[in-house]
């Protein structure tokens, strides 16, 4: 009898296993990892002074580093031991590369075979269309990834070595450059500023926006232009990666724009200096709101013309199969090109000479839409748990930087109350894992599809 009752039990964990789908799998992989990172920095010895930061705080940080935030109510640097970055670090390079490619470097290190189901993660965590490659792609990104980052380092190290020291130059080198990869935003100088102290530094600026702009441009459009430079000159990009280049390269060109000519003689963010420095910390502006999160500048001191450009970039944010959040720039492409259809009276959404799939405008649409009720929800909630005077416009710029994954902040975020924190976890996690994969995770999506093939006579309303 008790065999019997051990065999059933087993059988009945396998089929429950057999019924979690890969979005589920993605939101309990990250939920998890974030779990464990929070135990861990919560214990004494990841602590500078030898005691506990708290749980609350451990917890925000877990999520803020497996998010690729960067959003922080501690001073890491100063804050955290060496065993709580390197503890930060690992959660970092977990959280931009994802779980599941993790887990399948671990199964390539030890020799496992990674079986159908892992691979079905592996094409969700991805947003792949397709199965076939998928492993050889995971293996592909953890090269790009190792190649970009080594890269990183030793053109940082020309910088933090002089200032700091072989050993501290090349722990920082390696830490910021992982960090800028992952588009987390992390910093550990200890100076309270970011990278402020670098504002007029090429070196540094230019390795940052090149480390922030692979990491978030895509890891499929990197492999794809590489792969066409390797092969042949004659080999097609597909439509996927034009609109990212053309979207990315709008978005970056439109926010330098406007950052240099709005905070141009603002003395609170680029006035005093010089011109040349000016145009570099305006770009340099224009990339890191885009999910990375660093800045050169204090925030806060921005006009609000440049405040409400640097909520509208972090909502947008990178690209899809990257390290950074927001509600992509594919689908803020879609969503224009649609409407530019619709006001040219054409059937079809069309680019490059290629027509859109309805569905794909449809979930654009539902991401978009999905993306700004939340941030408008919780950033009410926000305001209504505030205890302390923050405009809305400052809890507004928060929250956007939770959901984008951003961690820009105008200087609010250690001085946030309790409950204010929570709701940036929610924010964080929420924006990280995608609000579209999350609704599939709690949904019965695809019982749905097949069951419901009954069709409502059509209908007409007045709109506009």
């Amino acid at each position: 009898m008790q065999r019997g009752i051990k065999t059933d039990g087993i059988m009945n964990i396998r089929q429950t296993t057999k019924k979690v789908s890969p979005a589920q799998i993605i939101v309990i992989g990250f939920a998890g990892i974030i779990i464990l990172g929070a135990i861990l920095l919560d214990l004494p010895v990841a602590s500078a002074s030898g005691k506990s930061i708290g749980l609350l705080d451990s917890f925000f940080t877990a999520t803020s580093a497996v998010c690729v935030t960067g959003l922080s109510v501690i001073e890491v640097g100063t804050t955290l031991s060496l065993f709580g970055q390197v503890v930060l670090l690992l959660l970092i390079q977990i959280g931009g590369l994802g779980f599941m490619i993790t887990t399948s470097f671990i199964f390539m290190l030890i020799g496992k075979r990674i079986s159908l189901k892992e691979r079905m993660v592996l094409q969700e965590s991805l947003n792949e269309d397709h199965l076939q490659g998928i492993v050889r792609m995971a293996r592909n990104i953890l090269l790009l990834t190792l190649i970009a980052e080594s890269a990183g380092i030793l053109l940082l190290m020309t910088r933090f070595v002089p200032d700091f020291g072989v050993a501290r130059g090349l722990y920082y080198s390696v830490f910021h450059s992982i960090s800028a990869f992952c588009n987390a935003g992390f910093d550990i100088l200890g100076l309270g500023n970011s990278m402020a102290t670098y504002i007029t530094d090429p070196i540094v600026n230019f390795t940052m926006i090149g480390l922030i702009i692979t990491g978030g441009i895509g890891f499929f459009v990197i492999l794809e232009l590489y792969g066409r430079s390797a092969l042949s000159s004659k080999h097609k990009i597909s439509t996927h990666t034009k609109i990212v280049l053309v979207t990315t390269a709008v978005l970056i060109a439109a926010g330098f724009t406007l950052f240099l000519t709005v905070e141009y003689n603002n003395p609170k963010t680029i006035g005093s200096l010089s011109p040349g420095n000016k145009a570099m910390a305006a770009l340099f502006e224009s990339v890191t709101t885009r999910t990375a999160g660093y800045s050169t500048f204090a925030q806060g001191g921005m006009m609000p013309l440049s405040k409400l450009a640097a909520i509208i970039l972090m909502f947008i944010g990178a690209s899809p199969a990257g390290t950074g959040g927001g509600i992509k720039t594919t689908t803020f492409a879609v969503v224009i090109l649609m409407v530019i259809s619709i006001i040219r009276g054409q059937d079809d959404v069309t680019v490059f000479k290629r027509r859109m799939n309805r569905e794909i405008t449809s979930r654009a649409i539902a991401v978009a839409l999905l993306g700004f009720a939340f941030v408008c929800i919780l950033t009410a909630a926000l305001s209504l748990a505030e205890t302390k005077t923050f405009t809305i416009g400052d809890l507004l710029f928060e929250m956007v930087s939770g959901f984008g994954t951003v961690g820009l902040s105008t200087g609010i975020t250690s001085h946030l109350s309790a409950a204010s924190r929570i709701i940036l976890i929610i924010a964080m996690f929420m924006g990280r894992i995608g609000l579209f994969t999350f609704t599939i995770a709690i949904s019965n999506r695809l019982a749905a599809k097949k069951q419901n093939r009954m069709r409502y006579p059509e209908d007409k309303i007045m709109v506009g």
